[in-house]
Order: structure tokens, then C-alpha cells, then sequence
């Protein structure tokens, strides 16, 4: 059975009907100590170092000039289009390297 794919945005999201809405309002009523949280591991500081964030968190971007070596600039617009997206890779990856390296 073939099934059509459906894609949602902020925008185009169907109306909740009038028991979901009732549902989500009663959910919402309910005291954060009602929560059966006996299946989640509990966040300890450990295991938070531990965390990778995924394809949601987009960092703020900021401009900024900045001199490079000719020879850099050269090499990083000969991998084709997109050099300033490399820079900030090759950049979180070193501010990455160094915050794990602190952390040890």
C-alpha cells in the first residue's frame, strides 16, 4: 500500500480540532510532578558533556572582516563555492578541538 508523504511548516499546519486543543489543555494543566519520568535516564553533568547538537541548533551569525594570507583565501575559493562557510567549518572545528581538549 502506497502511502502519499505529507510535509508540514509553521505555516501551512492543519487546524487542531476541538478535542486536541481540549487535550493539549488539560495536558498543560497538569503539575510537572504528575510526569512519569521513570524511563528517562536522569541529565547529570557527565553525561551532558556528552551531548551533540543536532541539525536544529543554528548558530547566530555575525559579520566580521578579516585579514587571510593570499594564499589561503586562494585555496579556500578554489574548493568551489561556499569558502566563507568552510572558514567557519575549519574554525568550530579548532573552537571544538580546544573546548574538548580543555574539558579533559
Amino acid at each position: 500500500m502506497k502511502h502519499k508523504m505529507v510535509s508540514y511548516t509553521a505555516q501551512n499546519m492543519p487546524e487542531l480540532t476541538e478535542e486536541q486543543k481540549a487535550n493539549l489543555k488539560r495536558l498543560a494543566s497538569r503539575p510537572d510532578a504528575e510526569i512519569d519520568t521513570s524511563d528517562i535516564p536522569e541529565m547529570t553533568e557527565e553525561r551532558f558533556k556528552l551531548a551533540i547538537r543536532r541539525g536544529l541548533y543554528r548558530p547566530v551569525k555575525k559579520q566580521i572582516t578579516a585579514k587571510v594570507d593570499a594564499d589561503v583565501l586562494e585555496w579556500l575559493k578554489s574548493k568551489g563555492k561556499g569558502y566563507q562557510t568552510r572558514v567557519n567549518a575549519i574554525l568550530r572545528r579548532e573552537m571544538l578541538a580546544d573546548l574538548q581538549s580543555n574539558a579533559s
